[in-house]
């Protein structure tokens, strides 16, 4: 029995080793800030988490091996042998999904892995389209992989169940032990995780020691719970110290019973309420626009509309997620541990976003959206919080072009523009959010709108930026035509990056983002002091002209009240920057301090007061979420 328990673990971990292996020599050249003996401890540390993972599996057949009666041996060691081949195929296939899900989120499997899985529809397609021939070799390889245990499989599950059962059943507690001690790997007060995995300051380092069915389980796990999520980043503070500390960092004062909440006088009062216009940019990076350091001639129409308002050239987003930019500029949050406040349950209603601020004043409402509503749970918070309508792919009545994910940006403006010119011709004041989504893998572009730029993919984040760009253009050639113009505040702002990677812990460069803010009798400037997206929403309401009442986690630009802080989540890690000045928490281990230098982090002393503000901000986040005291006050 322990013999073929053995023989199962060493299949497990030689596909566990192969897969990392070939990780390690394909992101090698990530390594070169550690040494090459720092960066094998990849494979020791990474033998730890695959032998958690194998142990977990072999849970079943250790205990039916053991109480099986010999009369049942035929039967239970087939179903054993079918049991074994089930779990290869799906390690298998983890391994060989690993590839492009490190391609493009720089990360192993994790929640997201689980999260696409709701959308069957949209990520077939895109898995079709995208990788086609990765795809092709995994379903060569489980193929194959099937057809060679079948014919060579070295198990005799059969065999070892015909052995005495007096036999087994006193090898029972050698083997219980020996499992419990490989799931735990750990004979210290707590058993191990995933952040043994966290060896190293080099992040790709620690992608490689992890092991992606592991990953993939422990984040089902955990986002199927929501427990105290806060808990693994550090020993519990007071709400009264963390409160205190996230005012003071944000420099906030809260009136009344809800934090934060406080009246912000407009600098800009005018007789007449602007609308306003937030479009969201899926994943455009700064460096695909010239006022933001980076490349001009990908988005011409941002670069020539900088000169025609305020744009923000140092700019950094909540998160890495489309739910957590939405969140950002709809409401003016920071992220949460845990999900994203988009897809949780207490923030369903009652949960404040500039609809629901601006309703009171007679604003029109709405969310515009190229695809499905239903993707990542935005049709049912935007209409739960306050928005009159939510238009989405559905609505659109013989669209230019669809793709993957939805309707064409250019038709998403087009239809913006008719609703805009209705509110117009009714009298009507409004607030709408758009939300693009041609930049999306597999980026598919519709011909003739743009000219492709010479030497990249036509199905190219370069070209999918280009295309938004074409986009973000055509909505204010067609706006310019409009009454509606002139009375409107046009926020242009990206969710964040595109394909967040980098070595460091947390890679603060890639979340470095753009946006501009249009109006009508906007000096044009640029704002170059670090800023966050909630300051970009509370800009943007400064200048429709109103006093306002709201909890927005940010200032106007124009304010003296301005800070430079950012809070910023990557995977499960968070980091609290505060001017150049970076502390990281990560679950289950010591916080870090760096300095942002160079567009790199570097290792400092410890800034224990930052590091306390860094939890602080994470314990108050999570506070107002559970206790829903980010709304507006009735």
């Amino acid at each position: 029995m322990l013999r073929e328990l053995f023989k199962i673990y060493l299949l497990f971990i030689a596909l566990f080793f192969l897969g990392r292996l070939s990780l390690y020599g394909l992101y090698f050249d990530r390594l070169s800030d550690i040494s090459f003996a720092q960066s094998l401890l990849s494979f020791v540390y990474g033998l730890k988490l695959d032998t958690m993972a194998v142990s977990i599996i072999l849970v079943i057949p250790a205990l039916l091996l053991s109480i099986t009666p010999q009369i049942g041996a035929k039967f239970v060691g087939r179903l054993l042998s079918g049991y074994v081949l089930f779990f290869l195929l799906v390690s298998l296939y983890v391994e060989n999904a690993t590839f492009p899900f490190v391609a493009q989120y720089d990360v192993r499997p994790n929640y997201l892995f689980i999260e696409y899985l709701k959308y069957p529809k949209e990520v077939s397609s895109m898995i079709l389209k995208e990788y086609p021939l990765q795809l092709s070799i995994a379903l060569g390889m489980l193929l194959l992989s099937a057809w060679a245990y079948f014919r060579f499989s070295p198990l005799r599950l059969v065999q070892a169940i015909q052995t005495p059962l007096w036999k087994r059943l006193l090898l029972f507690p050698l083997v219980a032990a020996i499992l419990f001690i490989g799931i735990r790997s750990s004979f210290g007060h707590r058993p191990a995780n995933i952040s043994d995995a966290l060896y190293s300051t080099n992040r790709m380092a620690n992608e490689i020691a992890k092991n992606s069915l592991y990953s993939i389980g422990n984040a089902f796990y955990s986002y199927t719970k929501e427990g105290n999520l806060i808990k693994p980043y550090g020993h519990p503070m007071a709400l009264d110290e963390a409160y205190r500390r996230v005012g003071e960092k944000l420099n906030l004062k809260g009136e009344g019973e809800l934090p934060f909440n406080r009246l912000e006088a407009t600098h800009f009062p005018a007789k007449k309420p602007k609308n306003l216009v937030i479009f969201i940019q899926e994943s455009m990076g700064a460096q695909f626009v010239g006022f933001s350091g980076g490349d001009a001639s990908i988005t011409p129409n941002m670069e020539k509309l900088s000169h025609e308002g305020i744009a923000f050239t140092n700019l950094f987003s909540n998160g890495t997620r489309s739910i957590r930019g939405l969140s950002a500029l709809t409401s003016g949050w920071l992220p949460v541990a845990g999900e994203e406040v988009v897809k949780r349950n207490k923030s369903q209603s009652d949960f404040f976003t500039v609809a629901s601020l601006l309703k009171p004043l007679g604003y029109k409402s709405s969310f515009i959206y190229g695809g499905e509503g239903r993707f990542d749970n935005m049709r049912s918070w935007y209409m739960g919080n306050g928005f009159d309508e939510v238009i989405e792919q559905k609505d659109y009545t013989n669209p230019t072009f669809v793709s993957t994910w939805g309707v064409s940006d250019e038709d998403l403006v087009i239809k913006a523009n008719e609703k805009f010119k209705a509110h117009a011709a009714r009298g009507e004041k409004f607030v709408s959010v758009m939300f693009s989504s041609s930049n999306h893998s597999p980026f598919e572009l519709p011909e003739g709108k743009i000219d492709f730029i010479p030497g990249k993919p036509k199905k190219g984040v370069e070209n999918a930026v280009k295309y938004a760009d074409f986009a973000i253009g055509r909505l204010f050639e067609l706006a310019k035509k409009e009454s509606y113009y002139k009375d409107t505040v046009f926020v242009v702002v990206a969710d964040h990056n595109v394909r967040v990677y980098g070595d460091d812990l947390v890679p603060v460069n890639m979340f470095h983002i753009p946006a501009l803010i249009i109006s009508d009798g906007i000096k044009p400037q640029k704002f170059d002091t670090l800023s966050t997206q909630p300051d970009v929403l509370a800009t943007a309401l400064d200048l429709i002209g109103v006093n306002l009442t709201y909890p927005v986690l940010g200032h106007s630009i124009f304010s003296d009240a301005k800070k430079e802080t950012s809070f910023m989540m990557f995977n499960d890690t968070f980091a609290l920057r505060d001017h150049n000045k970076v502390a990281i928490l990560q679950p289950n281990k010591e916080p870090l301090t760096f300095i942002y230098e160079n567009e790199h982090l570097k290792a400092a002393p410890h800034d224990k007061e930052l590091e306390r503000d860094t939890l602080a901000f994470i314990t108050v986040m999570d506070d107002m979420y559970n206790k829903k005291l980010f709304r507006v006050a009735q």
